[in-house]
């Protein structure tokens, strides 16, 4: 049997843990399924006296992560610590080294791929992230390989289960968004500090790297217009449900007009989308191919066994290429599309507003979405005297104008508040 290819472990808390679990667990299996056994000869974490139940020698354990990348019989290095650095210098080391690098990290990817690519081409070294985006679906090898002979014009995705938890929660017992968030926490879906989840900053880092390898494009996660689900009231989910709609917090990468829009926001999506009905924390994304057509991944979007799996996955294709003396192919943006910016894309407005009860309301109303080319697709008013409440669903328009129409809505004397404004999509 050939030489053991040798794995160093750079991170040991949730999915790092696992990760060295399923090694244990799954020796002799992955043994036969590469050729060859993994040997794992370090790990870096960064206390070395915290009690760990794990199957492996407490010699592997090291603080000094840049000394073991450095050490020569490493074959290749997995990463699951997260954040930009000290990561990314890691990262870089290994591969300028010619070494292998698996990696989760949606953050740094979505920050600086490039650099990350870059180097992985010059030193002829594989750069493997399928764990980066929805945990254990398999997704990014399917865009990557399965889907290369096709030109993909739409990929729309739940990509967080943090938020997709809060979300479902609120549609089915019509919480608020405080109580929702506060049983994601009970339960362990909501980080103590939940903003990079909440305000949609981990999503837009994995709609950039689906965007960048679905349309052979550099998109970074400052390219993604972002928002997260921190407004959206138990009024919003009720008034989606009279639609016959629910909300979830979507990432949307499209391309049209020789560009390519990419975006994270909460939106009102029909019952009858397919991605209507993921709940809990589960993640799902919708593929649209002009030749395969509809194509939907589904499954556990997080966790550490989920995440493990996707990582021991790349470890097996990475210690294949090793064995055979191949490389993957490398990072394919020979497209370079510019990104659109929000105000051009095409979208449809959800809008509730409180408004005077008196007579030409609705034609005043009415009158500013004209004037900015809106077209109104619905209109309907609820409520008496100071209950009355205006909801307007709009036909698709460039972002821009619905905002300037929603601007200029706050400034009439006859709207006592814009209550709400969601993107309607799927339709």
């Amino acid at each position: 049997m050939p030489q053991s290819v040798k794995v160093a472990l750079l991170g040991c808390g949730t999915v790092g843990s696992e990760v060295v679990r399923l090694l244990h667990e799954q020796e002799h299996d992955l043994t036969a399924r590469i050729g060859a056994p993994l040997e794992l000869v370090g790990v870096a974490v960064r206390r070395l006296g915290r009690a760990r139940e794990l199957p492996i020698d407490p010699g592997l354990f090291t603080t000094d992560a840049l000394g073991l990348v450095a050490r020569d019989d490493v074959d290749i290095v997995v990463e699951v610590v997260g954040g930009i650095e000290p990561a990314r210098t890691w990262l870089l080391e290994a591969l300028h080294a010619g070494k292998s690098v698996v990696t989760a990290n949606k953050a740094l990817l979505g920050e600086d791929g490039a650099t990350l690519h870059k180097a992985a081409a010059d030193c002829g070294a594989d750069l493997y992230y399928e764990a980066s985006v929805a945990g254990a679906i398999p997704l990014l090898r399917p865009l990557r390989e399965s889907l290369h002979g096709d030109r993909i014009t739409r990929v729309t995705g739940i990509v967080n289960g943090t938020t997709n938890f809060i979300l479902s929660s609120m549609d089915e017992t019509g919480a608020g968004y405080a109580e929702a968030l506060e049983e994601a926490t009970a339960l362990g879906y909501a980080e103590a500090d939940p903003t990079a989840d909440v305000e949609g900053f981990d999503a837009a880092a994995k709609a950039a790297i689906l965007a960048s390898m679905a349309f052979h494009s550099r998109v970074t996660s400052a390219d993604v217009y972002r928002e997260g689900i921190t407004e959206v009231t138990a009024a919003d989910v009720a008034s989606a449900k009279a639609m016959g709609s629910t909300i979830k917090l979507l990432c949307i990468a499209s391309k049209a007009n020789g560009a390519v829009s990419v975006r994270v926001h909460p939106a009102m999506i029909p019952r009858t989308h397919p991605l209507a009905g993921v709940s809990d924390a589960f993640n799902a994304v919708f593929v649209e191919a002009e030749a395969a057509g509809q194509l939907m991944f589904y499954g556990r979007g997080a966790g550490g066994a989920p995440t493990a799996s996707a990582v021991l996955g790349d470890v097996v294709a990475v210690a294949r290429n090793r064995l055979a003396g191949v490389r993957s192919a490398s990072e394919s943006a020979y497209a370079d599309l510019p990104v659109s910016p929000i105000g051009d894309v095409l979208t449809r407005y959800h809008i509730s507003l409180d408004v005077s009860d008196k007579a030409g309301v609705l034609a005043a109303v009415a009158g500013v979405f004209a004037k900015h080319g809106v077209s109104i697709a619905t209109v309907n008013q609820s409520g008496r005297g100071n209950q009355a409440v205006l909801v307007i669903v709009t036909h698709a328009a460039p972002d821009r104008a619905l905002a300037a129409t929603v601007a200029e809505l706050r400034a009439l004397d006859i709207v006592r508040a814009v209550a709400s404004v969601l993107r309607v999509e799927g339709e």
